[in-house]
């Protein structure tokens, strides 16, 4: 296991990009090491969903969405965080995307979806005034990928524009608290280990799942073993976890690890040997007999188009 450390170490990497009308972007780099990215998301995500907007900017187009409630499911399968809210989900490549069990991604475009980069923003007007903060990933190729809006001061409910004059400063203390933390380096990570590190078990209930659709009872088996085992692991369901016709098919996070043929018992034994002893089931691991890193395909062949993408979504 990956020592967590706490404490960044700042890039120094200050970039300014002039924008028409005299107006400025002002990005200050930070690692985008998944842990790093992973307890900031979680901690704009999970923590202050109310005051964080979601959205992609291009000349010409700028999308943007907004939590309405905490999100249903945050978690992150084979390389993509998947943020579930009632109206909207997103994906972001925060690990490099294998492709399944088999490890079909080729190498290249591995690199290419992952985050390669990431920054802080201030926005400034044309008379050098910032007017805008947030916070802007770009993957492998240098294109931008999602852009997050933080907490305007300018700006009150329903994004009115506030009197002038009157602007809510404290509403910088959410950009404050982060440039602290992964920009400047001068306080620590507030997590111990890596929040998106938590492993979890889920049992697939796709309806591809054949010749058994019967997922429930591998369900309770699997929440029973894990209570009974006093284990720090999610238990939950998954839409379609890449290992179609042999189900029940159960993935567990911890390292990356599918099983098949899953009945109640062989859940059980999972829980007791594989998660607590850290010994695998070899009759029923997927590929057969070794881990997915192991198979001997592993980046060779073309990746199937987004299929594990909306994987692990919990019940």
């Amino acid at each position: 296991m990956n020592h967590f450390c706490r404490w960044i170490e700042p890039l120094h990497q200050r970039d300014v990009k002039l924008l028409p009308a005299g107006q400025s972007i002002e990005y200050e780099d930070f690692p985008c090491s998944i842990d790093v990215t992973g307890p900031l998301l979680h901690t704009l995500f999970q923590e202050h969903w109310r005051e964080v907007e979601i959205g992609h900017v291009v000349e010409g187009s700028v999308l943007e969405l907004e939590f309405k409630q905490p999100p249903k499911i945050f978690v992150v399968y084979d390389g993509y965080l998947t943020v579930v809210t009632e109206g909207w989900h997103l994906h972001l490549c925060v690990e490099e995307h294998q492709g399944g069990p088999l490890c079909k991604t080729p190498s290249a475009l591995r690199r290419q979806r992952l985050i390669q980069r990431a920054a802080l923003y201030r926005q400034r007007n044309e008379r050098g005034q910032p007017c805008s903060w947030g916070i802007q990933f770009w993957n492998g190729a240098g294109e931008k990928m999602m852009t997050l809006f933080l907490p305007n001061p300018f700006l009150g409910e329903g994004d009115d524009f506030l009197p002038q004059g009157r602007p809510r400063q404290d509403k910088l203390k959410l950009y404050d608290e982060l440039r602290s933390i992964y920009v400047l380096g001068e306080r620590p990570i507030p997590f111990e280990s890596n929040p998106l590190k938590r492993p979890y078990i889920s049992v697939c209930r796709s309806s591809r799942c054949f010749p058994s659709r019967n997922w429930k009872p591998v369900y309770d088996a699997l929440q029973q073993a894990v209570d009974e085992a006093g284990l720090d692991i999610t238990v939950m369901t998954a839409g379609c976890l890449e290992v179609c016709k042999l189900g029940p098919v159960v993935f567990y996070s911890g390292d990356r690890s599918w099983y098949t043929r899953v009945s109640p018992d062989v859940a059980r034994e999972i829980v007791r040997s594989h998660c607590v002893n850290g010994e695998k089931l070899q009759a029923h691991l997927y590929p057969s007999g070794s881990s997915s890193s192991d198979s001997p395909s592993a980046g060779k062949s073309e990746p199937e188009l987004n299929r594990g993408h909306d994987s692990a979504k919990a019940q």
